[in-house]
């Protein structure tokens, strides 16, 4: 028993953030994968060309948003409606034989302009859809063109002024920023806390009652020498409460603690009930609060029973008569606990 409980919080707490770097690590990976097969990044700097160069190799080496500078357009008479809105309208140029299919903005084309002799628009290159193989059929029956010869003499992709978000990509682009730059954030925290469990969130809380390296060491002492009451997930030792479950970990001096009471928690399906549990609820000085869900009522009453046999200055139960002392002993609330009471007021 003794060699098991060697160390027991600091294990705990490195076999838990072990556990939370994966869902990080992950998704720097589907970032990573995201930016490659979505290249928003390049509407911040998107590449200059001209009407001849090829679309089809700029799609494929992931250059979608482009400038360019287009000439001799002229107007189809077919526009592009989104949600019942006018989004563009379409204009066609030949150069060297070819025909490009341009979308351009109602502001770009003074709505509809019957020639545009040139013009310079941030553009997307977009993959041809239905949609546009059926403007290409309707442009080669107004041209007295073939379906063959206009497909023969068009590329598969096109160029959209209004595709070119560039509102919507910067949102993107900071979302991305700004996530990555988390998960980035919590892997190095993750990392320290393997290294370092007494910086980790359930040790540094005690910061307020002394050094958290010393305390963790204290009640691992404490825990390794014999505990003076266990059940499951909850450990008493001579001087610490010590909760090290799936839910979290945390630990607290005994003679710190102010207010202890639980409440249970109905699990049902629909109509079916499946069981009851039990949370212990503590409150220590400083505004520490510990909640430790999911027991059995018989072990919260032991511990409960434990504990204020061992500070008889704890208040037992929750009723308004230990709420107000606590609220006196905790002096002026948090910010946080401010702003509920405001809430129970309003409601």
């Amino acid at each position: 028993m003794t060699n098991q409980l060697d160390h027991y919080i600091s294990n705990h707490i490195k076999s838990l953030y072990r556990h939370k770097l994966f869902s990080p690590i992950l998704y720097m990976i589907l970032l990573i994968v995201l930016w490659i097969i979505f290249p928003i990044g390049t509407i911040l700097s998107p590449k200059v060309i001209n009407e001849k160069t090829s679309l089809d190799k700029l799609y494929k080496e992931n250059d979608r948003y482009v400038s360019i500078t287009l000439t001799d357009l002229k107007f189809t008479g077919y526009t592009q409606e989104v949600l019942g809105q006018t989004h563009g309208y379409y204009y066609y140029t030949i150069q060297d034989g070819c025909c490009n299919i341009v979308l351009l903005s109602p502001k770009t084309s003074e709505e509809g302009l019957p020639n545009i002799n040139k013009v310079t628009v941030h553009a997307k290159i977009q993959t041809a859809t239905k949609s546009y193989h059926t403007l290409l059929s309707k442009i080669a029956a107004d041209l007295n063109w073939t379906d063959s010869g206009i497909y023969g003499e068009s590329s598969s992709y096109y160029i959209s002024e209004p595709g070119f978000r560039y509102g919507f990509s910067i949102f993107l682009i900071l979302l991305f920023a700004c996530s990555g730059l988390y998960a980035i954030f919590s892997i190095i925290c993750y990392f320290v806390y393997i290294h370092f469990p007494w910086l980790s969130p359930p040790c540094q809380q005690l910061a307020r009652f002394g050094s958290p390296k010393t305390l963790l060491m204290q009640a691992e002492e404490e825990l390794a020498t014999l505990p003076q009451l266990a059940t499951e997930d909850m450990f008493i030792t001579e001087h610490f409460f010590i909760e090290i479950s799936t839910d979290g970990i945390a630990f607290v001096p005994i003679q710190e603690i102010i207010w202890l009471y639980k409440h249970s928690t109905l699990h049902k399906f629909f109509w079916y009930h499946f069981s009851i549990s039990y949370t212990l609820c503590i409150s220590a000085k400083k505004h520490l609060y510990i909640q430790c869900p999911k027991n059995l009522k018989s072990d919260i009453d032991g511990i409960i029973d434990y504990l204020a046999e061992a500070n008889h200055d704890i208040l037992v139960g929750f009723n308004e008569k230990n709420r107000l002392k606590v609220q006196e002993i905790q002096g002026t609330p948090l910010q946080f606990e401010k702003f509920i009471a405001l809430l129970k007021k309003r409601l």
